[in-house]
């Protein structure tokens, strides 16, 4: 099995959180209005899940892409901002990033410790989900435990 291309797997994820951030909006709707509270635990997790899966998925192509650090951190912001992964997405697709094909695989030897890692979760991809998923679950889970973000530190 070979791993997603960078462009194929930004893309579904930017589209996955835009779609999650509409359900979670309908939620807040429906509790908020009064109707009913059931689709927030739905709504709020699917999202927060869906969003720490783009966060892994950005940190991969900026990696891959060698996007400045603010490009990454803009990509990154672009999950907080109801509906703005898409645009992101779409602007970064119109300057043919990310590219169709993962860098690193194709310029061993000119890398960083980063890019080797990266290199060695795209050589395994099976695994490199496995784990990932596992890493994304325990954090989320974890987030889950702490609450609200309104209630942290309180």
């Amino acid at each position: 099995m070979t791993a997603a291309a960078p462009r194929r797997l930004f893309g579904i994820t930017a589209a996955a959180e835009m779609v999650t951030w509409a359900l979670l909006i309908l939620a807040m709707a429906l509790k908020y209005t009064g109707v009913t509270e059931a689709l927030m635990p739905v709504g709020g997790g699917v999202h927060g899940f869906v969003f720490l899966c783009y966060v892994v998925v950005v940190v991969a192509v900026w990696i891959d892409s060698r996007w400045s650090a603010g490009r990454g951190l803009v990509a990154l912001g672009s999950a907080v901002i109801p509906f703005m992964t898409v645009p992101f997405e779409r602007a970064m697709g119109r300057r043919g990033e990310p590219a169709d094909r993962w860098r690193v695989l194709d310029e061993p030897g000119r890398d960083s410790a980063a890019d080797r890692l990266l290199r060695a979760v795209l050589a395994r991809p099976v695994v490199s989900v496995l784990i990932a998923l596992v890493v994304v679950a325990v954090v989320f889970v974890a987030l889950l435990m702490a609450g609200p973000p309104t209630e942290w530190g309180n």
